[in-house]
């Protein structure tokens, strides 16, 4: 009986054997995937960061007060006045109903179709 209990005992640390190597490779494969999208991760944001600094400087006011003086003939654009910004009074919303009909009622005689 002794025998039969060692091989199973020697059978089962071999199948743990086997079962935690194929488990350090496969972490070992996330890790790197892992470190792989850190990178990818850090070059999108230093590349969005590029982007945002060339809007910005693509955006200086003095730049694009320059671009349409150039190109005014073109665009027609004018500069920016506070006279031309409304109230948010004169804004026209609108009328509220002056009440809500719930349950009409048919004064026509005839039938509603379903």
């Amino acid at each position: 009986m002794r025998p039969v209990i060692y091989v199973l005992s020697f059978l089962a640390v071999m199948a743990l054997a086997f079962w935690a190597y194929r488990e350090n490779y496969a972490t070992q494969q996330a890790l790197r995937e892992v470190s792989g999208l850190n990178r990818e991760i850090a070059g999108l944001r230093e590349a969005l960061s590029v982007q945002r600094a060339e809007w910005a400087y693509l955006n200086r006011p003095d730049r694009l007060r320059e671009l349409a003086t150039l190109n005014f003939d073109r665009l027609g654009l004018l500069p920016l006045e506070p006279e031309q910004f409304g109230d948010p009074k004169q804004v026209a919303y609108p009328p509220e109903p002056l009440f809500n009909i719930e349950q009409p009622v048919n004064v026509s005689g005839e039938e509603e179709p379903l």
